[in-house]
């Protein structure tokens, strides 16, 4: 795909991307996509979804108490536990706040290891990198923002997302559903949103004005951003997901080119 070829202008030192579609195939890649990039908070789909992996085994439930007094699992999913940024302290009470939060993150992961008795990273490992053979990525710091992999990789994950094996689809059509509708709050590089829509671990594009997807993305899309300079978006209107994953910061540069590249997949996909 030509539009691929605009993360060459991106003012990265490396770049890779691929665009998939709803059935797995991987219509398009550009860049070493072999190459291994930190994931910063894109790490938070790989530990909502091996969340929503334990959450159909048992292990757990949404409404099991998790995070500071009165949360629970939905709550740090949704963002909505009241914990700080990055900070084990509760600003607000559960379910009154969108307030962004690795914090919330850590305590999610702690949860689930301490139901399950099996390390997270080692949980994540068995339950979701081993079955999509996601042989690159590896999570050695906080399982909100302390994984790293390939666009190969994550490309085998945006497959998953769009035609669920590991999970039944109707639990990952939950999760990407508003989660604590109408609250507001700041998406991290764009500012407060009224509303911060979220999922159940997934930020939605909805209605969001600015956004790191693009004008031409559906409402319905689905993903996440990390710092590090890296992305994942599924547009189940447009049937297909983009990975981009660059080795630089995220600041004003990636808000700039991300909405741009998007809207050139989505017009190559739609001509």
């Amino acid at each position: 795909m030509d539009s691929l070829r605009l993360i060459d202008e991106w003012p990265v030192d490396n770049a890779a991307a691929a665009v998939v579609a709803a059935s797995g195939e991987v219509v398009a890649g550009h860049g070493d996509t072999a190459k291994v990039f930190r994931l910063a908070s894109v790490t938070k789909l790989l530990t909502a979804y091996t969340a929503h992996i334990a959450l159909e085994e048992g292990v757990l439930e949404l409404d099991t108490p998790a995070g500071p007094e009165g949360s629970t699992v939905r709550h740090l999913l949704a963002h909505t536990s009241g914990l700080a940024f990055d900070a084990h302290k509760a600003m607000a009470e559960p379910g009154t706040r969108r307030l962004y939060s690795n914090a919330g993150f850590e305590e999610l992961a702690g949860a689930l290891a301490s139901h399950s008795g099996i390390a997270f990273a080692d949980y994540l490992s068995e339950a979701l990198l081993e079955p999509l053979g996601m042989t690159a990525t590896k999570l050695d710091g906080s399982p909100a923002s302390g994984a790293s992999s390939t666009v190969d990789d994550l490309a085998r994950f945006a497959a998953e997302l769009q035609a669920p094996k590991l999970l039944a689809p109707e639990t990952l059509a939950a999760a990407t559903e508003v989660a604590f509708p109408g609250l507001s709050g700041v998406l991290p590089g764009f500012g407060h949103q009224k509303p911060n829509d979220w999922g159940l671990g997934f930020e939605l594009r909805d209605h969001k004005s600015p956004h790191w997807t693009g004008s031409a993305s559906s409402p319905r899309t689905f993903g996440h951003f990390g710092q590090s300079g890296t992305f994942l978006w599924v547009d189940p209107d447009a049937r297909h997901a983009c990975v981009a994953l660059a080795d630089r910061s995220f600041g004003p540069w990636a808000a700039e080119v991300w909405p741009r590249l998007t809207d050139a997949v989505l017009a190559e996909l739609a001509a």
